[in-house]
């Protein structure tokens, strides 16, 4: 039984919008990031990092730029696929508050692909998906401790 997936079998496809208070980036995101990219975890396609300031000015921020709010992701500097347009940041930058840095993300679920080539090969097709936010799983999670 092979692990490997066929080549043309990818694992699911997300994008996130990460906002943080401006004087609140410590850098401990960027390393969570670069632990699901180095553990083959999720494939990185893209990241922005975008700045909203006080006045709604948007920027997108370089990646290379030291000491800059986007420093921390200076190890995906490059991480650019074409999936993201001018359109993309637009959209993204009006769901920000003012004086906040967001990390915009475009990134495969690795992980998935060798049992999306499975199911494949066996006549299985995605019918549903659905995304649950996490914040939905806790309540109901911290609902069921408390009836307990």
């Amino acid at each position: 039984m092979s692990l490997t997936p066929d080549a043309d079998v990818h694992g699911p496809v997300d994008f996130v919008l990460l906002e943080f208070p401006r004087d609140r980036l410590t850098g401990e995101a960027a390393d969570a990031l670069m632990d699901l990219v180095e553990a083959g975890t999720i494939r990185l396609y893209d990241l922005l990092v975008i700045s909203k300031d006080v006045d709604g000015e948007i920027e997108v921020l370089e990646l290379t730029d030291p000491g800059g709010p986007a420093a921390a992701f200076s190890y995906f500097a490059g991480a650019r696929s074409g999936l993201l347009g001018d359109e993309d940041i637009q959209e993204a930058s009006s769901a920000l508050e003012p004086d906040t840095v967001a990390a915009l993300l475009v990134y495969e679920n690795a992980w998935a692909a060798p049992f999306v080539a499975a199911a494949r090969r066996n006549g299985g097709e995605l019918v549903a998906s659905a995304r649950i936010p996490a914040t939905d799983i806790m309540s109901a999670v911290e609902a069921l401790e408390t009836a307990s």
